[in-house]
């Protein structure tokens, strides 16, 4: 079982995840709304995987990816992307992301990704 923080702006895409991450075993320990909080919380409560938004207000997802894997090398995060942010989730895997989800998100896809990387 993993421990997962779940970073997205909007409030039903946090819940959505929550649902799809319980449901796969796997607990949520934190969320945040925004790339600079997503940054805070990671160090507090060092979860074992991520799920970063790319466009979020106050700090995007590259960012933030960049922020946590100065303070943990090892860090996974997984970008959730929509569709039309290739560019995004390049720089996002180039600045240390391990995997991006394509919204609308999958049940199954999500649990393919959780297993992959826990």
């Amino acid at each position: 079982m993993g421990r997962i923080l779940i970073t997205d702006d909007a409030a039903f895409m946090r819940l959505q995840l929550r649902d799809m991450i319980t449901k796969a075993g796997h607990e949520v320990v934190g969320e945040a709304e925004n790339g600079r909080i997503a940054v805070e919380k990671y160090i507090e409560l060092r979860p074992d995987l991520v799920t970063m938004d790319i466009t979020m207000p106050e700090m995007d997802g590259v960012n933030a990816v960049k922020e946590i894997k100065k303070n943990d090398p090892e860090a996974k995060i997984i970008m959730c992307s929509a569709m039309g942010q290739q560019q995004m989730v390049v720089e996002a895997i180039q600045a240390g992301a391990k995997d991006f989800l394509v919204k609308p998100f999958s049940a199954d896809r999500i649990e393919e990704a959780l297993r992959k990387f826990l």
